[in-house]
Order: C-alpha cells, then sequence, then structure tokens
C-alpha cells in the first residue's frame, strides 16, 4: 500500500551505517525466512515479506533504525524467535523487521533485590537457569521457553504454565527500557515494588505487541526458588471429569498449584505419534498434570497426597507421581510436544487461544465438540485448565473448502466463548492472525481508545502497522 514509504538504496545505505553492513540483509531467501511466526503460511490471503532484515546489537543502534523509519515513513516490525501464534512478527506493510538475536546479553543478577535486567533477545529459559543457579525462581514460564525470546514473551504477555500461582509475564516486570516511536529512549519503571507515579506504562507495553513502542531491555522480579516440587499426572475417561477436578482442588484440597494443565484424547495421540512413543496417559480420555512445591518434603508429601486423593473423589482413573527431574520431564515433553506435534502431522488447521471462566471450560470443550461435529473437522485441545485458557486447533485436514470450514466453526465457537464471559486471545495475542475477529469482543468504543492509545505513542502508525485492529 503506498501509505508507506520504500526502501531505496540510498536508505538501505542510511540502515548499514547505522548497525554495520553485517547486519542488514535484503536477498529473498533470508527475507522469507525472517517474515513469518508459527502460523502456517496459507492462513492469509497473500505473502507478507520485509523489504529489509537488520540485527541491531544495542539499543543505540534500534533507536538510530527507528528514526530513520520515522523520518521515511517507512514500518518497523520487531521479532524475536518467530515462536509466536499470532503473525504478531509478520510485515504486514513490509519495511523493515528488527530481529533481536544479537541483543541477547543478560545485563544483572541483583540478588539483594530480586530482580535481572536483560536485554530483549535473550532466550527464556537462559533466565530461568540463571535465576535457579543462585537459588531464585523466575516465574515466567512459556511452553515455548525454550527457544521464546523474554521481549516476546512481553509483546505478547505470554502465560505459560505457571499462571495459576504466579500469573502471566506482565506480572513478573518491573521495568522496560523502550525505543518510542521517534527513536527516544526512555525507561518505565524501575526496581521498585511500588509506583504510581504517572500511568503504569510497563504494564500497559505487555501484550501491546511491538505496536506502542520497542522493547530492549526489561528487568523481572524474581522469587526464592521453592526447595521442593512434585507433577502428578492424572488420567480421566474424559474431558468432562478431568475439568471438573480443576476447582475442586483449590476449594477443597485448599491448595494453590503451580500449574493445571489439560491435555485431552488427541492431543495425547498426536504427541505419541510425533514423539513415536507411548507418552504418558496415551490411551486416557483426558490428563491432567498438576504441579505443586512447598518449602519442605514433609508437607508437599501431604499435598500431593491429598491432591491425589481429590482426584480420585471426582474420577481420577489413575493417578502417577514424578519428584525426580527425569521423570517430571518425561511428564512435561508430552505437554510442551503437542503444538510441534500438530504442525509435523496435520495439514489446513487454526489454532486458537481461547480463554474463558475456569468453570465454563467444560461448555467451551462442549460447544468445539459440536462445532467439529457440524463442519466435519477434527479437534486437539489442551492447555492451561487452571487460568480457562484453551488452545484448541480446529484441523480440517485435505477437504477442498478448508477455509470456509475453518471459518464456519471460529464464529460459531467465538460466539459460544463470547457468551460463556471469555474472549479471544488468553496469551497469544492477536497480531495479524485474529485481526478481523477483535470486532466480536470488543465493542466500537473500546476499538476506538486502542486507536487512540495506539497513535499517542506512534502518530506515523509505523511501529507494527496492520496489527491487533484494522484501520481503514
Amino acid at each position: 500500500m503506498d501509505r508507506y514509504g520504500k526502501i531505496d538504496d540510498r536508505l538501505l545505505g542510511e540502515l548499514k551505517a547505522a548497525v554495520g553492513e553485517n547486519n542488514v540483509f535484503t536477498d529473498t531467501a533470508k527475507l522469507a525466512e525472517y517474515s513469518h511466526d508459527e502460523v502456517p503460511a496459507n492462513s492469509y490471503d497473500r505473502e507478507y515479506i520485509a523489504e529489509a532484515l537488520v540485527f541491531p546489537e544495542n539499543t543505540e543502534q534500534v533507536s538510530a533504525v527507528v528514526k530513520l523509519a520515522a523520518q521515511h515513513n517507512i514500518p518497523v516490525t520487531c521479532r524475536g524467535a518467530g515462536t509466536g501464534l499470532s503473525g504478531g512478527a509478520v510485515p504486514a506493510f513490509g519495511g523493515v523487521i528488527l530481529c533481536f538475536e544479537k541483543m541477547n546479553r543478560i545485563i544483572e543478577l541483583d540478588e539483594a533485590n530480586f530482580t535481572i535486567t536483560v536485554e530483549t533477545g535473550v532466550i527464556t529459559d537462559e533466565i530461568v537457569n540463571l535465576a535457579r543457579e543462585h537459588g531464585l525462581l523466575y516465574a515466567g514460564d512459556p511452553c515455548s521457553g525454550d527457544k521464546s525470546q523474554i521481549g516476546g514473551n512481553i509483546a505478547e504477555n505470554a502465560g505459560g504454565n505457571k499462571v495459576v500461582k504466579y500469573g502471566a509475564t506482565g506480572a513478573q516486570l518491573l521495568a522496560l527500557e523502550a525505543v518510542l516511536a521517534d527513536g527516544t529512549v526512555t525507561w518505565f519503571g524501575g526496581k521498585r515494588r511500588k509506583d504510581v507515579t504517572g500511568f503504569d506504562f510497563v504494564h500497559l507495553l505487555a501484550g501491546s505487541e511491538g505496536t506502542l513502542a520497542i522493547i530492549t531491555k526489561a528487568v523481572l522480579k524474581l522469587l526464592p526458588l521453592p526447595k521442593y516440587s512434585a507433577d502428578l499426572l492424572a488420567e480421566f475417561a474424559d474431558a468432562d471429569s478431568a475439568m471438573a477436578l480443576v476447582p475442586k482442588i483449590i476449594a477443597e484440597a485448599g491448595l494453590i498449584p503451580v500449574s493445571i494443565e489439560f491435555m485431552d484424547r488427541n492431543s495425547l495421540s498426536f504427541v505419541s505419534k510425533y514423539l513415536k512413543r507411548e507418552v504418558p496417559a496415551c490411551s486416557a480420555g483426558a490428563a491432567l498434570i498438576i504441579q505443586l512445591e512447598g518449602s519442605d518434603a514433609a508437607t508437599l508429601e501431604k499435598d500431593c497426597k491429598k491432591t491425589a486423593e481429590t482426584a480420585v473423589k471426582y474420577g481420577a482413573q489413575k493417578i502417577r507421581t514424578a519428584k525426580t527431574d527425569a521423570e517430571k520431564e518425561n511428564l512435561w515433553t508430552a505437554r510442551k510436544s503437542i503444538a510441534d506435534s500438530i504442525a509435523k502431522l496435520c495439514e489446513n488447521y487454526v489454532k486458537e487461544d481461547l480463554v474463558v471462566p475456569a468453570d465454563k471450560v467444560p461448555a467451551l470443550l462442549l460447544s468445539i465438540e459440536k462445532a467439529c461435529a457440524k463442519y466435519g473437522l477434527e479437534s486437539s485441545v489442551y492447555g492451561h485448565a487452571g487460568d480457562g485458557n484453551m488452545h484448541c486447533t480446529l484441523i480440517a485436514g485435505n477437504k477442498k473448502n478448508w477455509k470456509d470450514l475453518l471459518h464456519q466453526a471460529q464464529e460459531e465457537i467465538y460466539a459460544d466463548t463470547k457468551k460463556f464471559g471469555g474472549t479471544l486471545s488468553g496469551e497469544h495475542g492477536i497480531g495479524l492472525k485474529r485481526r478481523e475477529y477483535i470486532k466480536y469482543f470488543l465493542d466500537d468504543a473500546q476499538i476506538e481508545l486502542i486507536k487512540r492509545v495506539k497513535l499517542a505513542f506512534d502518530p506515523q502508525n509505523i511501529l507494527n502497522p496492520g496489527k491487533i485492529v484494522e484501520w481503514e
């Protein structure tokens, strides 16, 4: 579209001068490699590809690139590891992709203030592991943590597996260094645990998908590392039985688990085929992983026993407890491999990120089942049962009219999701993929506010344009 400028040889030279010639790429293969995330390309109406790929090495270089983009009216799309599931890293209007692979330093671990300061390109598990080495916990735990970058986690406000007890990525944030749309560098927040001086820009940027500012550094809070933990795998005849247990763990057992993760029969089957082995609970109708932790072994043992007894009371057919690292990894490998298994084994699908109040998950599962039966689709449903966030994949296979079938099923499931008090995305974001559907969940007044906030930060609309809401 002609609303934006194009990158010519002169501007390309200026970009190379700003970040170094070896940090700018324009060859077609490289651009194609970095112009997508994990949303299948056939989900879109056309191919989206950047004009230039830039690898900044520090905040000053990010600022220089953004200043050039503002001067020439060039769109800028940020990309982390490309593990996103919303098309957030897809360059909707071409322009520059900023890739943060080289901004990957852990700057400081401050044990006195229980914080860690990192650049935006640090892999999430590197933060988790360094904190653990110092007897500390970073509680952000997306399933893609071995690949995803912290900047992407913040941009999507990734939830992950520990939200029940610790909250999503935004709950771990204390401060952000950000480059604004004119290239200005500023800090929002600090190491303080309380701050009402002005607006809370830190948590406004969490989940803003790179549309308001470009995050270059983050100060994350840490906690003492729990000394003991255990994972229970409970197998059930069906999904309804599994979900019936979820509120009872808190209400009857009186416990706040770290995680309550759900896997349906199809998800377990897909991951067994993908890993080429029988995973735990692979023959169950549904399964829950319940993670508990405590400060002493005796108390944890009692909590595990209480949880197991409650699970059996509400229909668990088999329970196993994982206490060693190897046993835990065996359980979690299955859960964390579901998305990859679908991508490998299935064709023509759409991954949903629906979230409803936790007590409405059974109703949502029934809605998904009915829509799939109506349109001849297969599904895989798994996710964060403890916070009501279900990752539902609708699979059309090789049906000729697969896009129409998926679209019709989506609309019916969305309508039910809204009726249940739910919404479109719990942690994956809206991006380009879900943009046309946001109007089903937000009224005109809210959509207008989103646009006004966006333009207050970014008057030229050059930061990740075309995402979240549709523009005329």
